[in-house]
Formats: C-alpha cells, structure tokens, sequence
C-alpha cells in the first residue's frame, strides 16, 4: 500500500480552492475508471487466449504445453457404448504358420530309452509337432563385382563388352541403399546423421550424410516430373482439400502450402502464405471445382469454382464458444452439424444421396439456430452509429451466417467431406520431419523433401491393401532414381 499523504483541511479552504479540487478528483475517478476499463478488457482478452488449446480452437496440440489440461465437459466424438477393445465379429491378425519355411531345425531324440536304455528306432521316428519362429535375417551388403572382357579377331580387329548403363564408377553404391537412404531421411523422416548409422549398424556398410543428401537431390530430380503431373491432376480435381502451415528454412519462416485428395497429394514451399504463392503454385487458381478449407481469408479471393468449409475447425470453434457464453445454440448447432455428418455417410455408404426435403430440413434448423444466437448477440455500435468491436461469438454467428452454402455443401454433395482432414492430416508429416530432425537448414533440402514427399504419399494413397507402407516407399524410390551412383 502506498504511503497517506497528508491531507489538506477542507474547512479552511476557500470555496474557489474546494471547487477545483473536486474537478480535479473528478477527472482523476475518471482517468482511473477509464484505466480499470482498458485493464480489465486486457485481461479478459488473455484469459480467452489462455482458455484456448487444440480440443476448442485450430490450435495445434504441440501448443497446449505440459500443463494438464481440464476435464472435458464435451467431445466432438461422443461415446459409442461400446466396450473398451475389440468388438464381437472383429476379424484379429496374428502369425500364422506357412507351408515352405525357409529353413528347418531338428531337435533329434536321444540314442537309448531312458528307462530301459534300449536303442531308440530312430529310423521309426515321426514328427511329433511343428512350431515356427518369424525373425529378420543377419544382414550384410553385398559387393558385385562387373567385369568387362576383350578380345582380337584373327583378323586384328578388338572387341570389348561394355559395363551395364547403370555402372559408371570403379566403386559406387547400388539402388537398394540408395533408396533405403532416402527412404530413411524423407519417408522415415530421420535426420541425416542418425540415418547414417543406422545403415552402418544394420549392414555394416559406412555411408556418410553428405552422401545420403547427395541421393536425395537425385532422388528429387528424378521425381520432379511426377510432382508436376500430381499437381496438373489436382489442378483438374473436381473436389480439392487446401491447407498451409510454416516451416522453419535456414533460420527465416517460409509456408508449406498442400493441396490433396483421397489419392492424390502435393506439397509445395514458397515464401510468401497468401496468393502471391497460391499463383505461383498454379494449383487452386482458375479451377473448376469444390476447394475445402479452413475459411481463411485469401481461399476467399479464388472464386472461379464452389467453397467448402472445415466443419472440424468450426465444431472446435464451437466449443470455445459454448464454454465461453455457456450458451444452449452452440451445442445445437454442433449436434446439428454432427447429426448431418452421420446421416451423408450413411447415405454415401449406400449411394444414394440425400433428398431435397431432407437438406431442407437441416437448413432450416441451421437457420433457426443461427437467429437465436444473433438474438443473443446483437451488433454492438458505437456512439456514432458505427460497428464497434464485436464479440467473439456474434464474429462466429456471422460467419456461420454469411458462408452457410460452404458449411452445409457436404449435405448436398456427396463427394465433399465434412471437413479438411486430408489437408490437415498431409501437413502433419513435414511438421513430423521437423520435430524429428530440426529445421530444414536450406531451401533446397526443404524442397527436396515437398517433392519426393508428394510422390511418396500419392503412391501410398494409391495402393492396394496387400502392399505395405514401406515397401511402397521403398520401390518408388528405388524405381525412381537415376541408374548412376
């Protein structure tokens, strides 16, 4: 507390000295008031900050920290009822013996009985049982030695066979470790350093990361005309998932832009976030189509196709709300939202999409909702008559309002999703890389990985169900890489 100064008698004051002190208190209560009003907004302002993390907002969950988060008052998933584990009719996966082992162990019987220590039949013996262990062989590279022969004609003219197109050095590494090299380093996402080892521990062949960084440049090269064909078809998609994060390039901030399908993938990296990127990419501009997104501001400035919104990132939004107001129209308008999802898979299940008076129904409880909620949060004007500065929730209200045809266009078309996964979950792999190995220190490096990455997830995203991941990644490596060392 501050010291008390002394104060002045008022009763020996002359009515002209009392009359500008009581200004002065006054404009001083005034000064104060207007500085507990501005505190205050502050503080309110930083508690709705610090309330926010990834269950209510787009906020990634690597920002919600260490701290424990509070108990869930809702989900967006909802209970099923079901039981914790696997459910009745749920078809298990375990080893299962095979017909041709690649190898076989005795364990013979001993020579005499133990009893009466007669010799033992062996040549009688049956097998009794069979039991097979499933293990990873000791592996070691393998060195090939490529010669070339000569020889005269008896009519003096020399003949030489040539070397294979692919071996061009008198000691160079073959395409298996090259591709497993880059596999390990862009599909694995391992650092150069520890991918290294790992090779040298596993076959006992030294390779070091400046060579494994020289394959990727080849590897790069050498896919660069697939990634411009991933990107012509996702150009010409008629359903097309957007997103964009930032990546950590040589100390600065550069955008990792993705554009994806079900099947189709393609990363891209550009300085700038907005449309001087999205032009020079060449993917979203000029296209006929639904583009999905978050509804952040330049996807707006594409307007040659239709616009569809995240439906994740607005039912999080939600949520924030909800807790926020502890209002009732949040929750039924996520209900709503989320009563409309399951109702468009089943209907895509059986490929029969939903019927007009169906979707009319929705938009009418859409509509509903929203007015109540805007009853709730009317605009606030300044003296003046002007918009002020808006709530949080009527800023909610009216985008759900003014881009109501892009939230609800999962309902009257089957083949937008409900929300912008695809793009999310492409996004997730180089913020991986990062996390694993650190910031790219180049834009190369960086670029390099966006294009062997676009190739990499659409192989993975195009194959069958008997190929597994690895080996997917493995033989488009290894089928892609220039035949020299």
């Amino acid at each position: 507390m501050p010291p008390k100064l002394p104060r002045p008698g008022l009763s020996t004051l002359p009515e002209a000295e009392k009359d500008k002190l009581i200004v002065h208190l006054m404009d001083t209560i005034d000064g104060l008031l207007v500085q507990v009003f501005t505190l205050t907004a502050k503080v309110e302002k930083l508690e709705r900050q610090l309330a926010k993390n990834s269950d209510n907002s787009s906020k990634p969950p690597s920002s919600d920290g260490l701290a424990k988060k509070p108990p869930k008052t809702s989900s967006l998933r909802g209970k099923s009822g079901k039981k914790v584990g696997g459910q009745p009719g749920h078809q298990g996966k375990t080893l299962e013996r095979v017909a041709e082992p690649t190898a076989t162990q005795d364990h013979p019987l001993p020579g005499q009985c133990s009893r009466c220590h007669s010799a033992l039949p062996l040549a009688q013996a049956q097998v009794l049982e069979r039991r097979q262990v499933f293990d990873v062989p000791t592996s070691a590279f393998d060195v090939i030695e490529h010669r070339t022969y000569t020889v005269a004609c008896s009519c003096g003219l020399r003949h030489d066979s040539a070397f294979p197109t692919e071996v061009t050095e008198m000691v160079q590494y073959g395409p298996n470790v090259r591709a497993l090299g880059v596999h390990l380093t862009q599909g694995q996402m391992l650092p150069y350093a520890r991918a290294a080892e790992l090779i040298s521990e596993l076959y006992g062949l030294p390779v070091s990361p400046a060579t494994l960084l020289a394959w990727v440049g080849k590897a790069s090269a050498a896919l660069q005309g697939t990634a411009d064909v991933i990107a012509h078809q996702l150009h010409h998609a008629p359903v097309l998932c957007a997103d964009e994060s930032g990546l950590r390039v040589d100390g600065k901030l550069r955008w990792m832009h993705v554009a994806a399908t079900a099947t189709l993938t393609w990363y891209g990296l550009h300085e700038k976030r907005g449309v001087d990127a999205m032009a020079a990419h060449g993917i979203l501009p000029k296209r006929i189509g639904v583009l999905v997104h978050d509804c952040w501001a330049p996807y707006w400035k594409l307007d040659d196709g239709l616009h569809a919104l995240c439906n994740a990132n607005l039912l999080r939004e939600l949520v924030y709300v909800q807790q926020l107001t502890d209002q009732s129209w949040p929750t039924a308008l996520a209900e709503m939202l989320l009563n409309a999802q399951r109702l468009s898979v089943a209907a895509r299940q059986k490929q029969q999409p939903l019927d007009a008076d169906t979707i009319a129904a929705f938009a009418a409880v859409y509509d509903d909702i929203a007015r109540e909620g805007e009853q709730l949060h009317p605009v606030i004007l300044k003296p003046n008559g002007k918009p002020g500065k808006q709530s949080e929730a009527h800023n909610l209200l009216h985008r759900f309002r003014l881009h109501a045809d892009a939230i609800l266009r999962f309902i009257s078309d089957p083949a937008v999703p409900f929300s912008n996964n695809i793009a999310e979950r492409a996004v997730r792999m180089p913020k991986v890389k990062q996390k694993i190995s650190g910031c790219f220190r180049a834009v190369m490096g960086a670029s390099n990985f966006c294009t062997i990455r676009s190739c990499l997830d659409t192989c993975a995203g195009k194959a069958t169900a008997c190929l597994k991941y690895y080996a997917v990644h493995l033989l488009t490596i290894r089928s892609c890489l220039p035949r020299s060392g």
